[in-house]
């Protein structure tokens, strides 16, 4: 019988997940694409900037990964740099690849505004695991320099968060968190830490659930974090950074998380795209010039009636398994599913020990919220993990 030949491109939370569902038909040939050798658990960024966890711990290799199949799935560790819609063949650096069916699941990146003058080069974005490590490191070394002055001089550490949504909240809180706990554990006599969030709108978390975004706030203030509301980033330089309200702020560095923008492949690719760039999809998830594409998780938008769903892990796993099906309902003659995909939920890290959520309609908060998102970030690595380790032991049976 003749194989059915799928692309992934992305290996991020939607197109591990797509793989997962397909590779269980052995007569579905599966061949992953990405830049890069290694998956990285964005949901963990928090832990490993606060040390809780390592390198190893928020990232899975990919090449490993696609080995622990039943010899049905590869991976191709190229960048992607066009599509060939007409013929189906994905191109790449080295060459063409034909395909049956094709998933786009590029995932997004972190925007910056070209407006922002110094923004590129100032300013560290964390969506990106080398970006993130980079910038543990700078933290770690802005602490370590207060250590050394303690006793002689007692400047304050100034950290300014660009973003007021989900990503720039966290890492605002998590910082916050960890350096108190720091200074609080080793004594040190110079503890002042001064971290800004900056926030275009009215309020943190714009459209998410009201009581989350109060207890949000709330945690802020208590951690000490000031937040500057209806403020953007005007000019960044290497000892500051001006508002777009006249204030200039010192910074020791500054983490900018203002937006997501489309990756750059779908900017390339000649599908239709709404008005923020990302790929229109219809109700069962396929580009509508081509059946034969989806599109899953950030690099498409998708609706809960009239609502936007939210781009989060939990949505692009969904979107995956959605995708799997209709293609396998494709396969087998089947008629196609309209998905009624929605949030299940959503947990907020504030800080060490802390978070705030509503899973199924049901709010928790505190150490049981926190314990809550370990438990669910926990159980998909050790999947993850587990896979990897039937790869790891087919390298080690061959050699």
């Amino acid at each position: 019988m003749k194989k059915n030949k799928i692309i992934v491109i992305g290996g991020g939370y939607a197109g591990l997940r797509a793989i997962e569902k397909l590779a269980k038909n052995p007569q579905n040939e599966i061949i992953l694409f990405d830049k890069q050798s290694y998956h990285f658990m964005q949901t963990d960024v928090y832990d490993l900037i606060a040390n809780e966890e390592d390198f190893a711990q928020v990232s899975v290799d990919l090449f490993t990964f696609c080995l622990g199949f039943d010899g049905n799935v590869a991976f191709v560790k190229e960048e992607v740099m066009q599509v060939d819609f007409e013929n189906k063949k994905v191109i790449s650096n080295t060459q063409r690849y034909q395909y049956d069916q094709l998933i786009i699941a590029v995932g997004a990146r972190t925007k910056h505004v070209e407006s922002v003058k110094g923004l590129r080069t100032h300013a560290h974005g964390i969506k990106v695991l080398h970006r993130a490590m980079y910038f543990k490191q700078k933290f770690e070394m802005a602490l370590y320099k207060k250590v050394q002055l303690s006793g002689t001089t007692c400047h304050p550490m100034n950290i300014v968060v660009a973003g007021g949504g989900l990503s720039g909240v966290e890492i605002a809180a998590q910082m916050a968190s960890f350096a108190k706990e720091f200074y609080k554990k080793n004594n040190f006599m110079c503890r002042r830490l001064n971290i800004v969030l900056i926030n275009s709108g009215a309020q943190i978390l714009q459209g998410l659930d009201a009581k989350l975004v109060q207890k949000s706030d709330k945690r802020l203030q208590n951690l000490g974090v000031r937040i500057c509301h209806n403020t953007k980033v005007a000019e960044i330089t290497e000892e500051s950074v001006t508002l777009s309200t006249g204030e200039k702020l010192p910074i020791d560095f500054m983490v900018f998380a203002g937006g997501i923008e489309p990756n750059a492949l779908v900017c390339e690719l000649n599908l239709e795209k709404n008005q923020k760039g990302y790929i229109i999809t219809n109700e069962y998830l396929q580009v509508p010039q081509y059946p034969e594409v989806y599109a899953i998780g950030d690099c498409t938008t998708i609706y809960d009636g009239d609502v936007v769903v939210s781009p989060t892990a939990d949505v692009a796993e969904q979107m995956a398994e959605h995708c799997a099906k209709n293609i396998e309902n494709l396969l087998q003659n089947k008629e196609l599913l309209p998905h009624k995909i929605k949030s299940r939920g959503i947990l907020i890290a504030l800080g060490r020990r802390y978070a705030v959520g509503r899973i199924f309609g049901v709010y928790i908060g505190g150490y049981f919220a926190f314990i809550t998102k370990k438990i669910v970030e926990k159980l998909y690595a050790k999947m993850l993990d587990r896979r990897s380790h039937l790869g790891c032991r087919k390298i080690f049976e061959q050699n």
